[in-house]
């Protein structure tokens, strides 16, 4: 599919999304501010990696059967979001109402960031692994990138 026709088929989501956020500042009278403006995107993105990593894992655990197509599919989409969250996370976002985020994150920023770094690393190597369509090496990929998202997690995300 070309780029113009990738484009031409987003064009109209762009649309509503951009009227959507109009409506919403017209309503609330003020524009988010950029702490809240990057909470959502960060929500947003962690959004979408969750509904691509939930097939998988399930993949995973033989909950479902595995269809490599698939599979490679959506660790491809989360070896593409992982480097989106290293700007995710802006120091005017420190504190910002309604994040997940523990606050000793931002004294621990290098740890943070090299957990992200290792989240980045290890869903290239699950989309690369998943690409060959091994089920056994794809499903250990699988989990060396699982637990570099519970590393962070555990240390940084408040339930």
């Amino acid at each position: 599919m070309s780029l113009a026709h990738r484009v031409r088929l987003a064009l109209p989501f762009m649309l509503v999304a951009a009227t959507a956020l109009v409506g919403a500042v017209h309503a609330e009278g003020t524009a988010p501010s950029k702490a809240e403006q990057a909470l959502k995107y960060r929500k947003s993105v962690y959004q979408v990696m969750v509904w691509n990593f939930g097939p998988m894992a399930a993949m995973a655990q033989s909950k479902i059967p595995y269809d490599a197509t698939q599979f490679a599919a959506r660790a491809g989409r989360v070896a593409i979001l992982a480097p989106m969250l290293g700007e995710a996370f802006p120091a005017e976002s420190q504190g910002v109402a309604n994040s997940k985020l523990k606050e000793e994150m931002w004294a621990n920023r290098a740890d943070f960031d090299a957990k992200l770094k290792d989240l980045e690393e290890r869903s290239a190597a699950l989309a690369a692994v998943a690409r060959g369509g091994d089920f056994e090496k794809t499903k250990a990929a699988f989990f060396d990138t699982a637990n570099a998202c519970k590393a962070c997690h555990e240390k940084y995300r408040a339930d």
